[in-house]
C-alpha cells in the first residue's frame, strides 16, 4: 500500500509532466486533499525534490534500466523518479519499502505489466546509489585547446547531469561566471528555500512581529538585507493571527529588497502619484504604500481578473490606503498621460532567478523564451515610460538571471529613449545592508553564489525635465 504523501506527489508530478500544470497549482490540488499536515509537508518535499534532481535521476534510471527514457512510458517514469529520489535523498524509509511502494503505485496506475521493470530498476539504483554520475573536472581548465575543449565538455556534463540543470542554461552560466560559480549557483538552486516574511510597517515592526510569532510557536531571525524581512527557522506561520490579520506577508527577501529600492526611487517623502504597473500579488505595492506621504495616490495595475483580485485581497489584509486598483493590459497601452512622478515596472519574465523556489521552471524554459519575454518586456517598458512625468523616475525590475531581460534590455531602451538616463541605485537612500546588492554599473543585482538570494534585477532611470 502506497503512503498517501507518495501517491499525492506522484499525481502532482503527473499534472506537471503530462498536462503542463504550473507546479504551485499542481501541488496545491494534491496537498489540499490530505488531512495530515505531515503528509502535506512530505508531498511537497518529494515533489520539489524530484523536480530539482530530475536530470540526475533520469541519468541513473537510464543506466539501471538499460534503455532510453523515451522507451519508458511517462507514468512509469514518474514512479521511477519518485522511487529513485527517495532512495538517494531520503533516508527515513528503508529501500525495500520504497521499492515495494513504487511497485504498488505503478500497479494502481493501471500499468501492472511494468511492475517487474520498476522493481528491477529501483533495486539496481538502491545497490549502486549515485555512483556513476559525471564527476567534476579540475577547477581550472587546461590551456591547450584540445584539452580545454574536453574540460569544457566534462564541466558541462557535470553541471547539467550531476547538478541537474538544463545544459543550455549551464553553458550560459559557465561562460559568464566560470565553473566554480556556476556550480555554486546550481547547488544553491537545489537547496530548499526558507520561508521569508515581510513585516508590514503599517501594522507592526519586525521585532514586535517576531515576538508575536514566537507566541504561536514560530521562531524567526532577521533577514540580512531587506529591513522588514524575517526568516522562519522553526514552526509554521501560515494560519497564525499575525499572518491572517495582515501584520506580515510571505515574500522572498530579494523581492522585498526590490520593493525597498523602488520606494526609495519613486516616492520616499513625496505626495506625487505613483504607478505600480504589474502589481499583483502586491508585495512591492505594500512597500510603496509604506513609503508614501499620507494622502498620496498609488495606482496599482495588473492584467488578469484573478491577479487583480489577489492584489485587492493583499492590500485589504495589509490595511493600505490611497491605493487605487485597476485592471489594465499594459501591452495594449496605458490610459494615462504623463502624470506619474514614479513608475514601478516589475515585468513578467522567465523567472530563471527563482529556480530554487520553483524547480520546474528550469525544465520549462528554453532559449527562445528569453527572446519572447524580452520582446514583450520592451513593449511594456516603452508604455510605462510614456506615462512618467518630466523629472520622474522609472524602475524596471525582473526575477530573471539573464542579461536579455535585464542589462541588455535596459541598454536598448536607453539607446532608443534619449530623454531617460540611468541613475546609479547606490545614489538612492536605501539601507546600508542593501548597498552590497548594487553592482559597479549601478544596477540592483542579486546573485545566488554571492548574496545567498534568488537572482533579481532592477534598474532606475530618470526622465529629463
Amino acid at each position: 500500500m502506497t503512503a498517501p504523501a507518495r501517491s499525492a506527489a506522484w499525481r502532482a508530478l503527473r499534472r506537471v509532466h503530462e498536462t503542463g500544470t504550473d507546479l504551485p497549482i499542481a501541488l496545491a490540488r494534491e496537498r489540499d486533499g490530505l488531512a495530515d499536515a505531515r503528509d502535506r509537508a512530505l508531498t511537497t518535499e518529494i515533489t520539489l525534490g524530484v523536480l530539482r534532481w530530475q536530470a540526475a535521476l533520469d541519468y541513473l534510471i537510464t543506466r539501471a534500466a538499460k534503455r532510453p527514457l523515451d522507451a519508458i512510458d511517462t507514468a512509469s517514469l514518474d514512479v521511477l523518479r519518485l522511487g529513485a529520489y527517495q532512495l538517494l535523498h531520503l533516508t527515513r524509509v528503508p529501500a525495500a519499502v520504497v521499492v515495494d511502494e513504487a511497485v504498488d503505485l505503478v500497479k494502481r496506475a493501471h500499468h501492472p505489466r511494468a511492475a517487474g521493470f520498476i522493481n528491477a530498476t529501483l533495486r539496481q539504483i538502491a545497490v549502486t546509489r549515485g555512483a556513476g554520475l559525471p564527476p567534476a573536472p579540475p577547477l581550472r581548465p587546461p590551456s591547450a585547446s584540445g584539452a580545454a575543449r574536453r574540460w569544457r565538455q566534462r564541466a558541462l556534463e557535470h553541471l547539467a547531469v550531476t547538478l541537474s540543470h538544463p545544459a543550455w542554461l549551464m553553458e550560459r552560466w559557465l561562460d559568464r561566471y566560470g565553473f566554480q560559480a556556476a556550480a555554486e549557483i546550481a547547488s544553491f538552486n537545489n537547496r530548499s528555500a526558507p520561508l521569508t516574511l515581510r513585516a508590514n510597517p503599517l501594522r507592526t515592526t519586525p521585532a514586535t512581529l517576531a515576538r508575536a510569532l514566537e507566541a504561536h510557536g514560530v521562531a524567526t531571525q532577521p533577514g540580512r538585507y531587506a529591513p522588514e524581512a524575517l526568516i522562519v527557522t522553526a514552526g509554521h506561520p501560515l494560519g497564525t493571527p499575525p499572518l491572517e490579520e495582515g501584520a506580515c506577508s510571505v515574500q522572498d527577501e530579494a523581492s522585498q529588497a526590490v520593493g525597498v529600492l523602488a520606494a526609495a526611487a519613486t516616492c520616499a517623502g513625496e505626495r506625487a502619484p505613483v504607478l505600480d504597473a504589474c502589481a499583483s500579488p502586491g508585495g512591492k505595492t505594500l512597500a510603496l504604500a509604506a513609503a508614501l506621504e499620507p494622502g498620496s495616490l498609488i495606482v496599482a495595475a495588473d492584467t488578469r481578473r484573478a491577479r487583480v483580485q489577489l492584489l485587492r485581497n493583499t492590500l485589504a489584509r495589509a490595511g493600505t490606503k490611497w491605493v487605487q486598483v485597476v485592471q489594465i493590459d499594459l501591452t495594449r497601452g496605458l490610459p494615462f498621460r504623463e502624470l506619474f512622478q514614479g513608475v514601478l515596472l516589475d515585468v513578467p519574465c522567465s523567472g530563471l532567478g527563482t529556480i530554487r523556489r520553483d524547480p520546474d521552471i528550469r525544465w520549462k524554459r528554453t532559449p527562445d523564451d528569453l527572446i519572447r519575454f524580452a520582446a514583450a518586456q520592451r513593449v511594456m517598458l516603452r508604455e510605462a515610460a510614456r506615462v512618467v512625468a518630466p523629472g520622474g523616475r522609472l524602475v524596471y525590475a525582473t526575477c530573471s538571471s539573464e542579461p536579455e531581460e535585464n542589462q541588455d534590455l535596459v541598454a536598448r531602451f536607453l539607446a532608443e529613449h534619449e530623454s531617460f538616463a540611468l541613475i546609479g541605485a547606490n545614489s538612492l537612500p536605501v539601507p546600508d545592508s542593501m548597498r552590497t546588492l548594487i553592482d559597479a554599473e549601478g544596477f540592483f543585482h542579486t546573485l545566488p553564489h554571492v548574496h545567498g538570494l534568488e537572482a533579481f534585477f532592477a534598474a532606475v532611470m530618470r526622465r529629463a525635465i
